[in-house]
């Protein structure tokens, strides 16, 4: 009996697909593989399966992180785009916002990451870490805030959001890099901000404020050069429609 995949393109954002992969633009709060304490939470691989014979996990994407993840179709495949991964020919893009602004347009950030003693889960700069490498580009400058488009050489668990803070710009929102859990409108609109009386203030975003933007590579069975692009989510376009509106430049 086939799987019923009626709504399993209501489901996933399936942005590419040849026989070779399958590219989704991951939505936050969305598990990449199955939960080992929870198995019965909703994981993309799981929810691959049910349409295609083969799904092979070539890289991940944090929970919170939304955006472009790639899966093989194949094992064939999987080696493939795990080698191109490795040997760094898979160029990665990500978007940010992060507090303050760089002292340089772009850069890049190259400190060795490691997990933190007493708390594996939190990542710190450490000398005798992995070797991590980061490049940002400032998009657009704002009085207090900085749109950034992040390229990652190395795949280190948190490198970005752990990178970032290190260089005294940490991302807006991240509950476990940042000052902020959650982002508000009065965060952007400083003394502009009215507060309505008996409502609760909602936030614009509530997670890590990382999106996988861009995917760009030669297809190894192909040999075509495929860019791929995964549209920026609700909130954060509303993060940075506020920006653009309260918390410009003077």
């Amino acid at each position: 009996m086939q799987p019923d995949t009626t709504n399993l393109k209501k489901t996933l954002d399936i942005v590419f697909e040849d026989d070779h992969i399958v590219v989704v633009n991951k939505p936050a709060g969305m598990l990449t593989l199955q939960d080992r304490y929870s198995p019965d939470k909703p994981n993309l691989v799981k929810l691959l399966s049910k349409k295609y014979p083969e799904i092979f996990t070539v890289h991940r994407l944090d929970k919170e992180t939304s955006g472009i993840i790639l899966f093989a179709r194949s094992s064939d495949a999987h080696k493939r785009f795990s080698k191109l991964f490795e040997a760094r020919k898979i160029q990665k893009y990500y978007l940010t916002v992060v507090d303050g602004r760089p002292f340089e347009e772009t850069g890049t950030i190259d400190k060795k990451i490691a997990p933190t003693p007493n708390h594996l889960d939190r990542m710190r700069i450490d000398k005798r870490g992995k070797e991590s490498i980061t490049k940002y580009k400032v998009l657009e400058s704002f009085k207090d805030f900085s749109l950034l488009e992040v390229e990652i050489l190395t795949g280190r668990t948190h490198q970005i959001r752990v990178h970032l803070e290190s260089e005294g710009i940490p991302l807006s929102c991240d509950p476990m890099y940042s000052r902020r859990t959650a982002l508000f409108a009065s965060d952007i609109k400083g003394r502009k901000f009215k507060s309505k009386k008996d409502v609760a203030p909602r936030p614009l975003i509530g997670r890590s404020i990382l999106h996988a933007w861009k995917l760009a590579f030669e297809h190894p069975m192909t040999q075509e050069a495929i860019q791929i692009e995964a549209d920026i989510p609700k909130d954060i376009r509303a993060v940075i429609s506020q920006l653009k509106k309260w918390n410009q430049l003077n």
